[in-house]
């Protein structure tokens, strides 16, 4: 009985062996009559259009963001301190306003804008393309100026020599100087004096652009409307240094450029080896009719002196003296 047995099952072994060939057999062939589109997405492929690199580099401009140069920066204006004038650095650094941009005008609606007519001319046409050293025509008169860049020190003195002899005087202000002294604004205009424009902060005009130019100019301007005085048309570059170009420049902004007959030298101070008769005999000798005489009212930054104060009364005694009177460069702006 044993050997029967043993053959049934070596058949039942056999039968379940084709059925699991064909349970495999129909595992494979499903498998391998799936859709491709069931396969697991590919990463995309880098591009190789014309003019790309699939390779790391420089950038097209050369230069790969870690070490690209940052762009130059804006111009620098010249510092504040000027030996001539004696003046000391603006401490903090001196900001110049920018230039203001008019508001566009209202829309008047339909029609035609009325004429406005030509603008009214700043100053004499005679005046253009120059940096006047004297007054034109001006007779015996001598036009007293005075820069304003450092401190106020000889101030107090030359107001109340001019008020005791019945003289004008004409103030060429710094915007710095007007922002370091507020009140002195209002003590020049009030004691009868003209005031005008010599920049924002005291650069040397030459090496400015017409856009820095705009902004001393104009910075100057807004911040002496501001102190209550009007500076226009009246400009004095600073250290005098000047060109065609930049007193073109100047122009163009409503003022006449205004220089000097005779610089007193009282801003050398009596360590430069000036003194107050030095400062009157210089003036004197310079004397004639239109004379515009330059002085300062800061001190000298290194012994404290101020000469140009000192020296007042006796030049103006002097001019007198010697027939001569006074005017303000208002003078230059008679038609």
């Amino acid at each position: 009985m044993t050997e029967p047995l043993q053959g049934d099952a070596r058949r039942r072994m056999a039968a379940a062996a084709v059925v699991l060939a064909l349970i495999v057999l129909a595992i494979v062939l499903d498998v391998l009559l799936r859709e491709p589109a069931e396969s697991p997405p590919q990463p995309a492929a880098p591009s190789t259009s014309p003019g790309a690199s699939t390779s790391p580099g420089p950038s097209a401009s050369g230069a790969s963001p870690s070490t690209a140069q940052p762009s130059p920066s804006q111009p620098v204006e010249p510092s504040t301190e000027t030996p001539e004038a004696g003046q000391d650095p603006v401490q903090p650094p001196a900001t110049v306003p920018p230039v203001p941009v008019p508001p566009s005008a209202p829309d008047a609606g339909p029609g035609p804008a009325p004429d406005p007519g030509p603008p009214a001319a700043p100053f004499p046409s005679a005046l253009l393309r120059q940096d006047l050293t004297a007054i034109p025509n001006a007779g015996r008169v001598v036009a007293l100026t005075f820069d304003a860049g450092a401190n106020a020190a000889g101030l107090p003195k030359i107001l109340s020599t001019l008020s005791a002899k019945g003289v004008t005087g004409t103030f060429f202000l710094t915007g710095n100087w007007v922002e370091a002294n507020p009140g002195g604004v209002g003590q020049i205009v009030s004691a009868g004096h003209r005031v005008a424009n010599h920049s924002m902060t005291h650069p040397g005009f030459t090496g400015l652009d017409g856009t820095q130019i705009a902004r001393q100019v104009r910075g100057a301007e807004q911040t002496i409307l501001a102190a209550g005085g009007d500076p226009r048309p009246l400009f004095r570059f600073p250290f005098g240094e000047r060109d065609a170009r930049t007193i073109a420049a100047v122009n163009s902004l409503g003022y006449a450029a205004v220089r000097w007959t005779v610089d007193t030298l009282g801003w050398k101070g009596t360590s430069g080896g000036v003194t107050a008769q030095a400062v009157a005999d210089r003036t004197l000798a310079a004397l004639e009719p239109g004379e515009i005489v330059l002085m300062h009212i800061g001190s000298n930054p290194d012994d404290g002196s101020t000469l140009d104060a000192d020296a007042l009364p006796d030049i103006i005694d002097r001019i007198s003296a010697a027939g001569y009177g006074f005017a303000t460069l208002d003078a230059l702006l008679a038609p």
